[in-house]
């Protein structure tokens, strides 16, 4: 452990290493992210395991967990990492020649209401910038902004460390879909029709109650859900020829369909800000910057 109190004694890169089997928790694929060979990044880890008197990542189920000790220093290991990178990037940030790798992560919802918009961007001014886009649930990103492992995420988050930033991009609404033959030529539904109607639910994590059950509930009312299912995309299009009723984010209609009536909710359901958010160690990053302020200018409203 002397070892890691003087720098001059050891190979600095070693941390990259570190820090790439962190966010992979698996060599090989820690190797490809490196560009080095697995025999090389095995070796990295032995170097590393001795100079800090630790195992660092234990093989479980298939994979490499961080032990006790890794999971301590990563924040800080990200942090001073990303401080070096800005610090030896250039001055400003060129999107039409500068080469980068944007990690980003959202729900299928997102993805739909995001890239449309942002993907023409990125090709027409930024064709040498990357995206590598991942799903997880709103505390999995929220973690993973905190650790490091994604640059931007992007969804409803109440709830944030105080090392987040965040920026509201819009405000979403609700809007109901049902079969429109099961409707009888109406175009809408009551409350008390609605509430016999089984419903669909689209959520990631189904245990928490939605904000569509939180407005019920605040009626002191609740409906039978008889699906739930974790993408939004394929929702609409389950309804057709069914009893279903489905409340959806109304940015991500389908589009229009004679055997689907689009309908208000027969009761009122707050809208919710929908965010992007990042780490407060990347608020100087030039090229951070542009990407958040074009999202901004695309989709604020």
């Amino acid at each position: 452990m002397h070892e890691m109190n003087n720098l001059a004694a050891i190979d600095l890169n070693l941390l990259v290493v570190l820090e790439a089997l962190l966010a992979e928790r698996h060599v090989s694929r820690a190797a490809i992210r490196l560009n080095k060979s697995q025999p090389a990044v095995s070796h990295a880890l032995a170097r590393l395991r001795h100079l800090l008197d630790d195992p660092l990542l234990v093989r479980r189920q298939g994979g490499l967990e961080p032990t006790a000790r890794a999971m301590e220093i990563s924040p800080a290991l990200t942090e001073a990492l990303d401080r070096m990178r800005h610090l030896l990037a250039p001055a400003g940030f060129d999107p039409a020649t500068e080469r980068r790798t944007f990690r980003l992560a959202m729900s299928d919802y997102g993805a739909a209401v995001i890239l449309p918009a942002l993907l023409p961007l990125m090709r027409a001014q930024a064709p040498q910038v990357d995206l590598m886009v991942s799903q997880a649930s709103r505390e999995v990103m929220v973690s993973q902004i905190v650790d490091g492992e994604i640059d931007l995420a992007f969804g409803v988050f109440p709830d944030l460390d105080r090392s987040v930033r965040s920026h509201r991009l819009f405000d979403e609404r609700f809007a109901c879909l049902a079969d429109a033959a099961s409707l009888g030529g109406r175009k809408t539904m009551d409350l008390a029709t609605y509430l016999k109607r089984p419903h669909a639910l689209v959520d990631l994590r189904p245990e928490r109650q939605s904000e569509v059950d939180k407005a019920l509930a605040g009626l002191g009312r609740k409906r039978r859900l008889c699906l739930i299912i974790p993408h939004w995309g394929v929702g609409p299009h389950l309804i057709a020829g069914t009893d279903l009723v489905l409340t959806i984010a109304s940015r991500i209609l389908p589009a229009p369909d004679n055997r689907i009536c689009v309908f208000a909710p027969p009761f009122e359901i707050p809208a919710f800000q929908f965010t992007q958010i990042w780490h407060k160690r990347r608020d100087g990053d030039p090229a951070h910057q542009w990407l958040r302020s074009q999202l901004q200018h695309l989709l604020d409203g």
